[in-house]
């Protein structure tokens, strides 16, 4: 068997550092002894929510997302930017303060990693049953126009595959759920399964 290649930083120097990402730039040690730079957004990672309520529908919220300058439909989700707190704890957060719901049964349904080659940005989506409506709280900023509508999944599948349905988290998160569901939801992750890909961070 080949020997694997150690991919060693040589340097790194930060470039950027803003309120929620930052962008720094390694040198990279590749086969063959050259060097390539690689410019990394590091993020905070995320978490989102797939819930689904005794009907068979998926929560989904819309609100405005500036980069694309249109609103878009979602999961419950956010950053995990607040020290301390687990990700299952900021995904029941985001679960209440996004669409003012509790929930008493909570899984692991799938973790992504958005785009690798150029960002280190980790999202967790979990899977809530068993949900409970407790009221919103005010939002800020975006957050005050969020709207919220219970879509039944195989409708959110559909809108995922015709392209109306487009953000990253919730297509992999309504197909996953579709998948799950097909399989009784069996062998689905514990809420405080590990996570690799946030451990140490």
């Amino acid at each position: 068997m080949a020997e694997v290649h150690d991919y060693d930083v040589r340097a790194s120097r930060r470039v950027f550092a803003g309120h929620v990402i930052a962008l720094r730039s390694d040198d990279v040690a590749m086969p063959g002894g050259g060097l390539s730079t690689r410019d990394v957004v590091e993020h905070p990672g995320a978490v989102a929510v797939v819930a689904l309520d005794d009907a068979g529908r998926v929560v989904l919220v819309n609100q405005y997302r500036h980069p694309l300058k249109e609103r878009l439909w979602e999961l419950p989700a956010g950053l995990l930017d607040m020290a301390g707190e687990s990700a299952a704890a900021a995904a029941a957060r985001e679960l209440r303060e996004e669409a003012g719901l509790e929930a008493a049964e909570w899984s692991v349904l799938v973790d992504m990693l958005t785009s690798p080659g150029m960002t280190d940005e980790a999202i967790r989506i979990y899977l809530a049953r068993r949900l409970r409506f407790v009221g919103r709280p005010a939002g800020d900023d975006e957050e005050a126009e969020i709207t919220v509508e219970h879509v039944d999944l195989d409708e959110a599948v559909a809108q995922v595959l015709s392209g109306d349905l487009r953000n990253g988290a919730a297509c992999v998160g309504i197909l996953a759920a579709a998948v799950a569901r097909s399989h009784g939801f069996a062998g689905l992750r514990p809420a405080a399964a590990a996570w690799p890909d946030r451990s140490g961070r």
